[in-house]
C-alpha cells in the first residue's frame, strides 16, 4: 500500500471532523480499488475485465429522500415547492451520527473536481465506505494531475455510507434512506442507499444551486463540437435519444450528461459517463459496448451469465443497469471538456402524441417556454398502469436537480440565447403518422438528417411555416427528407383525429405552465401554444 494510502483521517478528512479507528485510503486509484472491492465481497471481475456491483434494494435515484437544509441563506434562492426541507438542527443531528457510525469503518477517500472551466471548478471530495463506489466516482468526476493533489482543498463534500440507517423520527427523514443536502456548509451526506448515481447527482445540484449566481447557465444536456468549433447542446429527457444523437463520429464529444455555460463557452461538469446498457449492443452503440470490455469501467446491476459475460438483455434486477466509465475511453471524446459558446441548442422531445413535427426553429422566448415545459411522453407498457400516451413534463429537463426556481435557468438560458445569437431547435423523435399503436417512430434516417442540416447552418436558409397550433417554425422542405413528413398532420389518414389529439395537447401544455405565467414576462406567455382552427 502506498504512503497516501496510509494518511490517517485528520489529514483526509479533516474539513467536516470525521474520524475513524480504520484505515482510511486516500487517491487509490483503478488496481487498488479493485483489489479492495473484489477482496471485500463488494463486486466481482468480468470476463472482460470491468467491474460490476450490485446495489440492492435501490437500483436508482431515491428523490423522495433527498432534502436541503432550509436556513437563511437558503430559505429566498431555493424553490421549496420542488425540494424537501430538513432544519439546520436536524442536519447536525445527521452529520454527528454519520460521524459516529463511521468511527470504526475503513474509508476511500477521493479529492476529485466537477466543472472543467478553471475558473469554475469545484474541488469536491468524496469520502465511500465502500471501494467500488470510490472507482465510480473517481470515473464520474474530473481527476486531477497527482501534484495538484499535494494542495488539494475541497469546497464541498460528500460522505456517502450506505450501511447508515436514518431514524425519521430523529432526522426528519421520510425513510432510513437519505440525500441531505447543505448548501451554506457545502456537505452531502447519502445513506440507507448504494446506488452510486447519488453522489453524481448531488454533484450537479450543488453546481445547479451555486453557479446561476455567478451569470453561469448549469444545463442537464449532452454537447458535442464540431471540427470548426461550432458547439451544440442537447436537452432531453430519458428516451428522447440525447445520448444516440450527440454521439457523432464527425464531431467531438463534449459530454453526455452535465454542463455549465459560461463567459468562456461550455464546460463538462465531469470527466466521465453514465450510461445505461439495458439492451446495448456493439451494433447499435459500439463505442458504449466497448467500454463494457474495458479494465476501470465499472458496471451496476447487470447479470452475468455463467461465463462471467454480461448479458446487458437481462433486466432481472433492474430496467436501470447502468456502466460507469472515464470518458477518455470514448475515442472522439474531447481532451478539454471544453467549446466555444454554442451555435445551435436542440430540445428533443419524444411525442407519443403524433403532434409535433420532426423539426422547428424557435424564438428566444419560444425556447424558454418549452425549456420550462421539459415535454415528453410516456409510451403504453413503460410503465406499470400506462395504457396509452401520456405526458410528461419536467421542468429544464431535469427537475429533480434543479434547487432554484425554473425561471432563473430559464431567464438565464434566453439571456445567453440572446447575447450569443444561438439557433434553437425542438427535435421530434417520437412518433409520426398517428399516435403510438397508430402510427410509426420518427425516421432516425429522417432525424440525423434534419439535425444535421440545423448544426451544418443549410437549414436556416430552408423556407418555413407558422405551425397552427404551437406557434413555431417549421421547414416546408428539406434535401434528403420526404417532405410529407414534415407536416405531421398530412401524416394522419384522420385529419380531424389528428386536431382532437393536438387539442389535447395544447391544453396539457397550458395545464402544466400555470404554475409558471406569474414569474415570465408577455413575451414568454406569447409563445404558449394556442390552438386555432384547422383547415382541411
Amino acid at each position: 500500500m502506498s504512503e497516501a494510502g496510509k494518511r490517517n483521517s485528520a489529514y483526509a478528512i479533516d474539513r467536516i471532523g470525521l474520524s475513524t479507528t480504520g484505515m482510511v485510503r486516500y487517491n487509490f486509484e483503478a488496481p487498488a480499488l479493485y483489489e479492495e472491492a473484489i477482496r471485500r465481497g463488494e463486486a466481482r471481475l468480468t470476463a472482460h475485465g470491468a467491474l460490476v456491483a450490485e446495489t440492492g434494494q435501490h437500483t436508482g435515484r431515491s428523490p423522495k429522500d433527498k432534502f436541503i437544509v432550509r436556513d437563511g441563506a437558503t430559505e429566498p434562492h431555493v424553490w421549496w415547492d420542488n425540494n424537501k426541507a430538513i432544519s439546520p438542527d436536524q442536519f447536525d443531528t445527521l452529520l454527528a451520527d454519520f460521524r459516529a457510525h463511521a468511527a470504526d469503518k475503513n474509508l476511500y477517500v477521493q479529492d476529485l473536481v466537477g466543472g472543467a472551466d478553471e475558473d469554475l471548478k469545484l474541488p469536491t471530495r468524496v469520502i465511500t465506505e465502500l471501494a467500488w463506489h470510490s472507482l465510480f466516482i473517481r470515473n464520474l468526476l474530473i481527476r486531477p494531475e497527482a501534484a495538484a493533489l499535494e494542495h488539494f482543498v475541497p469546497d464541498m463534500t460528500i460522505i456517502d455510507l450506505p450501511s447508515f440507517r436514518a431514524d425519521p423520527a430523529r432526522h426528519g427523514t421520510r425513510t432510513e434512506t437519505v440525500i441531505a443536502v447543505d448548501f451554506s456548509r457545502m456537505i452531502v451526506l447519502i445513506g440507507g442507499t448504494s446506488y452510486a448515481g447519488e453522489m453524481k447527482k448531488s454533484v450537479f445540484t450543488m453546481l445547479n444551486y451555486l453557479l446561476p449566481a455567478k451569470g453561469v447557465m448549469p444545463m442537464h444536456c449532452s454537447a458535442n463540437e464540431g471540427a470548426d468549433g461550432s458547439a451544440a447542446i442537447f436537452f432531453g429527457l430519458s428516451g428522447t435519444g440525447k445520448t444516440t444523437l450527440s454521439a457523432d463520429p464527425a464531431r467531438a464529444l463534449v459530454g453526455d450528461d452535465e454542463h455549465g455555460w459560461g463567459p468562456h463557452g461550455i464546460f463538462n461538469f465531469e470527466g466521465g459517463c453514465y450510461a445505461k446498457t439495458i439492451k446495448l449492443s456493439a451494433e447499435a452503440e459500439p463505442e458504449i459496448f466497448a467500454t463494457t470490455r474495458r479494465f476501470g469501467t465499472v458496471l451496476e446491476n447487470v447479470v452475468l451469465d455463467a461465463a462471467r459475460v454480461p448479458d446487458f438483455d437481462d433486466g432481472r434486477l433492474t430496467e436501470n443497469t447502468r456502466c460507469a466509465y472515464p470518458l477518455d475511453f470514448i475515442a472522439n471524446a474531447s481532451r478539454t471538456g471544453r467549446a466555444n459558446h454554442p451555435k445551435n441548442i436542440i430540445m428533443l422531445t419524444a411525442d407519443a402524441f403524433g403532434v409535433m413535427p420532426p423539426i422547428a426553429r424557435l424564438t428566444p422566448a419560444q425556447a424558454m417556454y418549452h425549456f420550462l415545459s421539459g415535454y415528453t411522453a410516456k409510451v403504453a407498457g413503460t410503465e406499470k398502469g400506462v395504457t396509452e400516451p401520456e405526458a410528461t413534463f419536467s421542468t429544464c429537463f431535469g427537475a429533480p436537480f434543479m434547487p432554484r426556481h425554473p425561471s432563473e435557468y430559464g431567464n438565464l438560458l434566453r439571456e445567453l440565447i440572446a447575447r450569443h445569437g444561438v439557433d434553437c431547435w425542438l427535435v421530434n423523435t417520437g412518433w409520426t403518422g398517428g399516435a403510438y399503436g397508430t402510427g410509426k417512430r420518427m425516421p432516425i434516417k429522417a432525424t440525423r438528417a434534419l439535425l444535421a442540416a440545423a448544426l451544418n447552418g443549410s437549414l436556416k436558409t430552408a423556407d418555413f411555416r407558422t405551425d397552427t397550433n404551437f406557434g413555431f417554425e417549421v421547414p416546408v422542405a428539406v434535401a434528403g427528407v420526404d417532405p410529407t413528413i414534415l407536416d405531421p398532420r398530412s401524416t394522419w389518414t384522420d385529419r380531424s383525429a389528428y386536431d382532437r389529439q393536438a387539442a389535447r395537447l395544447v391544453g396539457m401544455f397550458a395545464v402544466n405552465f400555470e404554475k409558471f405565467e406569474t414569474h415570465v414576462d408577455a413575451t414568454v406567455l406569447g409563445a404558449a401554444p394556442r390552438l386555432q382552427e384547422a383547415a382541411e
